[in-house]
């Protein structure tokens, strides 16, 4: 799971690099337009998370005769979210104008989204694809499509930015074209996978192929709006900031997309390990084996805190040659080295509240993390941080993305505390009876 999440991961990173060394506006544009794309993904996907702890359940109870219609409604999920999740990237207008983006960045900011589209349903449908394939316990596949998909990405986005092999020059869109033709090709390599594995053939999974069934939908819904919003809350607390910074400026918005991209990669560890952690509760919950849940909760907190402050330190101590790789431009330079320091000192606290939010989702409790993560994340992570940045009395005559990031640490310290209290609770109670 850490590889196959590194891997996707590093695509975008890739954009960083290949969009900084083409231009600095391409930069600023890329970061714009993928925090928008990201922020539209992950709300859409989240609902269909929903999927693993339901897969999860069935698979630990033995009830193998459900996973068939589980993904195929989930696939069903998948194909009606692709409506919405487009009209919102190929009419970005209104959020544009209200960020106040520059308006010389519109155009390359709405060339960059209106590519990512043309992929929007293969991600979606992929998504759904992920989750069940997590919740079987079949993770290796992910990492081999995931490798397909990066090692296409990286030379097609390069080709199309500046134009190399014969091709126009692109710029940043570039970047979302390329993304939008390996999000095919990634469903492609699922579905060829779900045909051909032999393991799945006694689940005939595409088979009988089943109408949506509005019980079954309105289950997946119950489970994955909260999730959804979650994921979502939590990733744009980040992925916004470089809508409501654009009026410093390209420089400022493209060494918070620098920064925020290590902080997404680092982020992949504990994601990694709470998935994990989230598909072994649920198939525990699901069988009963309460005391299997709880130990499962304690080693994946350990291994997780552990191994991102570890990486924190690490990652202070190589501070400037890893900035320096992600662009040639000393202003963005300056800005991303004066933001490092905050991935450093959130590690450990946002491994803790990940692993504890995904492992509430195996106990199938999804209402009160995302009241939770709304407090959080929206509240201190962006509430605050706006007052910090631009109306705290010591920022008033010199705005910085700053705030938002000390803000963030804030965030994810209250948010450690109070997941952690959350699942106690729910471990001492056993996930039976719970509200949700």
């Amino acid at each position: 799971m850490l590889v196959a999440q590194l891997l996707s991961m590093s695509m975008m990173v890739a954009d960083t690099v290949i969009a900084g060394r083409y231009g600095t506006a391409d930069l600023a544009a890329v970061a714009i337009g993928s925090g928008l794309y990201i922020s539209v993904v992950m709300l859409m996907a989240g609902l269909l998370q929903a999927v693993a702890p339901t897969v999860a359940h069935h698979v630990g109870a033995g009830r193998h005769d459900q996973l068939a219609p589980s993904l195929q409604q989930g696939l069903w999920l998948a194909a009606m979210l692709t409506v919405p999740g487009c009209l919102l990237l190929t009419h970005p207008g209104f959020l544009l104008e209200l960020a106040g983006v520059p308006p010389e960045l519109f155009e390359r900011v709405e060339g960059y989204l209106a590519a990512t589209a043309a992929g929007l349903p293969a991600v979606l449908l992929y998504r759904t694809f992920y989750a069940f394939n997590n919740a079987v316990g079949r993770p290796r596949a992910l990492m081999v499509i995931s490798l397909i998909a990066t090692s296409t990405h990286v030379p097609l986005a390069w080709a199309l930015v500046n134009g190399t092999l014969g091709l126009a020059p692109m710029g940043g869109m570039g970047c979302g074209v390329s993304t939008a033709v390996v999000s095919w090709l990634g469903l492609s390599c699922g579905l060829i996978y779900l045909l051909r594995n032999p393991a799945y053939q006694r689940y005939r999974l595409l088979s009988n192929w089943r109408r949506p069934d509005p019980k079954a939908l309105a289950g997946l819904l119950r489970l994955g709006i909260p999730m959804g919003l979650s994921t979502f809350i939590e990733i744009t607390s980040f992925t916004l900031i470089a809508l409501f910074v654009a009026r410093l400026g390209a420089e400022a918005v493209a060494g918070h997309r620098v920064v925020a991209n290590l902080a997404a990669l680092i982020y992949m560890l504990p994601l990694a390990m709470s998935i994990a952690c989230m598909v072994l509760v649920g198939q525990a919950a699901g069988a009963r084996d309460w005391a299997r849940a709880r130990a499962t909760v304690r080693v994946g907190m350990l291994l997780t805190g552990g191994a991102a402050s570890v990486i924190g330190l690490i990652l202070w101590l190589l501070r400037e040659p890893v900035i320096g790789l992600s662009t040639a431009d000393a202003g963005v330079h300056t800005v991303a080295l004066g933001l490092i320091v905050y991935i450093c000192l959130y590690q450990l606290f946002d491994s803790v509240q990940t692993v504890a939010s995904h492992a509430l989702r195996g106990y199938k409790v999804t209402l009160l993390p995302m009241l939770l993560h709304t407090l959080c994340f929206w509240g201190i992570g962006l509430g605050l941080g706006y007052w910090l940045s631009f109306h705290a009395p010591w920022r008033v005559a010199s705005p910085t993305v700053a705030g938002f990031w000390e803000a963030g640490v804030l965030a994810t310290i209250l948010a450690s505390v109070l997941f952690g209290m959350l699942l106690r609770r729910v471990m001492r109670t056993q996930g039976d009876g719970f509200v949700r």
